[in-house]
């Protein structure tokens, strides 16, 4: 049973505004990530308003939420009364072999080719239609792009994301197929016939190559599979550049022979069903 705001009690909650569906009888689970999924970059402190307002909760039932979720460190108080992420979600985070566990492999690999490229490098796995990326090595002028570490970027205007696309198992990639997917915010295509015939290539020759427009800057990646013991794609390395500066080409050897270098690693460390 829930509170109103004028303090009687009610058996329901308020409809939810999208798709007039109700939250009664929701997972208490389901309502707390939700609330947890307000939070991103340009959002990192929201006030309790905020949260029940973006998490389409009455505010006595977000209430209840956030105390509980304050209670076990996954969200803190700060001294204005807002809110924001707990460290304990970065603990808890901290042990996802597919995050910092292949993070940590990796990076010593990453940190040679950064110094050898000296661009963005990114480590970045594939999360259902999605991908995530892991780590990311910039130098302080490299140029801008739009995806955070912990962030999502899209399987098909991403030079990582095409690789995890190109070598995901079969129905994951009939499922993408299935989808009719929007063009980017810069009104480019990568769909259809030319998606599969682009995703060929990319098995064949084992590398993707992609230059679009990121924030207007001409911008150039390259990526590559990593693999783990059993010769499956778990992850891709990339590397990101301006277009103007340098062909992008020119940095696939030095990233396929950091690439080889964490899949050795990785088939000896890290033998979990979770990174297949």
């Amino acid at each position: 049973m829930d509170v109103s705001h004028d303090g009687k009690s009610t058996d329901k909650e308020r409809p939810r505004a999208r798709g007039h569906r109700t939250t009664h009888g929701e997972a208490l689970l389901d309502r707390a990530f939700r609330m947890l999924t307000c939070f991103g970059p340009d959002t990192p402190v929201l006030s309790l308003s905020s949260l029940a307002t973006r998490a389409d909760l009455p505010k006595a039932t977000a209430l209840r939420l956030v105390r509980q979720l304050v209670d076990q460190a996954a969200l803190e108080r700060t001294p204005s009364g807002h809110y924001t992420i707990g460290l304990r979600l970065l603990e808890i985070a901290s042990l996802a072999p597919r995050g910092h566990g292949l993070r940590a492999l990796a990076l010593p690999y990453m940190q040679d080719l950064w110094h050898a490229t000296r661009q963005h490098v990114q480590l970045v796995v594939r999360e259902g239609l999605q991908c995530v990326l892991v780590e990311r090595l910039s130098a302080r002028d490299s140029t801008r792009i739009p995806y955070r570490v912990g962030g999502r970027m899209p399987l098909h205007f991403t030079a990582p994301g095409l690789v995890l696309l190109a070598f995901a198992p079969t129905e994951v990639q009939e499922e993408f197929h299935a989808i009719e997917w929007p063009d980017d915010e810069e009104g480019l295509t990568n769909t259809g016939d030319a998606l599969r015939a682009r995703l060929a290539a990319i098995r064949r020759d084992r590398f993707a190559v992609l230059s679009r427009p990121l924030w207007g800057v001409p911008t150039s990646g390259v990526a590559t599979p990593i693999l783990d013991r059993n010769s499956t794609t778990i992850a891709a390395l990339s590397v990101v550049t301006p277009s103007e500066q340098i062909q992008p080409a020119a940095h696939v050897p030095a990233m396929v022979v950091a690439a080889r270098a964490i899949t050795r690693v990785v088939a000896t460390e890290l033998t979990w069903e979770t990174l297949q």
